[in-house]
């Protein structure tokens, strides 16, 4: 079968995706012939840092450009009634999910942008429950509005994006490193559950990570984006084919596992 065609007929969900990571994925599975249903919480969201107009635009232009059925969909992921009826929408126009990619997330406080302070002390409590809403719970409660379909067809794949913030200490970003943690653990719980009903459930941790968002945030040393070497800033389409293995037939008898990709190095500081 040709690398155009390895997904062909199939269909995943990725949140996120109007922009950054979220977006490479999307647009990697629609080249392998993956029907895409593109998501975000903002209409608008693409255009905040560049990277596109709206969530409709997102999905015309992977629509035109690698002839698959996609579509936009809005929706608070924090509320798991609208994340329950936000899946339901999805089968209902493309059909029932083969995969799930959940992307969205971020280290984003109440009022948006970065909480202020930041550190394990300081952090208001208003931007704790942000923090862990944007990554963990919504994270909680997308897995379960999509396994419920995949337990009955008894087949399916998700995919949790976590961090490595989870496995190192982070003074600045505390409560954000906490809900990956989170995420990874209940990663791996969920693999354990759904193993009966051949539904494979990783997580994949990366580092820091080239993206409008990630340019425009951060102060990075030219040397650290494109030196040829393990020690730089990972592209979005290294996280990318990750997913494409774990999608793939290369991954039906791997579930439960957490992969970084951050050249072996470790999280650097927010």
């Amino acid at each position: 079968m040709m690398k155009e065609q390895l997904l062909s007929g199939k269909i995943a969900l990725v949140t996120g995706s109007g922009r950054g990571i979220g977006r490479a994925i999307a647009e990697h599975l629609a080249s392998l012939g993956c029907s895409i249903a593109i998501h975000g919480r903002r209409e608008n969201g693409p255009s905040e840092y560049g990277e596109g107009g709206t969530l409709q635009d997102v999905a015309s232009e992977l629509k035109e450009t690698y002839g698959v059925n996609v579509e936009s969909f809005r929706a608070d992921l924090i509320d798991p009634l609208e994340t329950t009826r936000l899946i339901a929408n999805i089968e209902e126009k493309l059909g029932p999910l083969d995969f799930a990619i959940l992307n969205a997330g971020g280290d984003i406080g109440a009022q948006g942008g970065k909480p202020s302070p930041n550190d394990c002390v300081g952090i208001p409590p208003e931007d704790v429950q942000a923090v862990m809403n944007n990554n963990f719970l919504s994270t909680v409660y997308t897995c379960q509005a999509v396994a419920r379909g995949m337990i009955e067809r008894r087949a399916g794949g998700i995919i949790t994006i976590s961090s490595t913030a989870a496995f190192v200490s982070q003074e600045h970003a505390a409560i954000y490193s906490a809900s990956k943690a989170a995420v990874v653990h209940y990663t791996r719980s969920l693999a354990s559950q759904l193993r009966p009903y051949n539904i494979t459930v990783n997580s994949i941790a990366p580092g820091d990570t080239r993206t409008a968002r990630y340019l425009a945030t951060r102060d990075v040393p030219s040397e650290r984006l494109e030196n040829g070497t393990l020690d730089r800033v990972a592209q979005v389409g290294e996280v990318s084919r990750v997913v494409e293995f774990f999608v793939s037939s290369l991954g039906d008898f791997v579930s439960g596992q957490v992969l970084r990709v951050d050249g072996a190095g470790q999280c650097w500081p927010a």
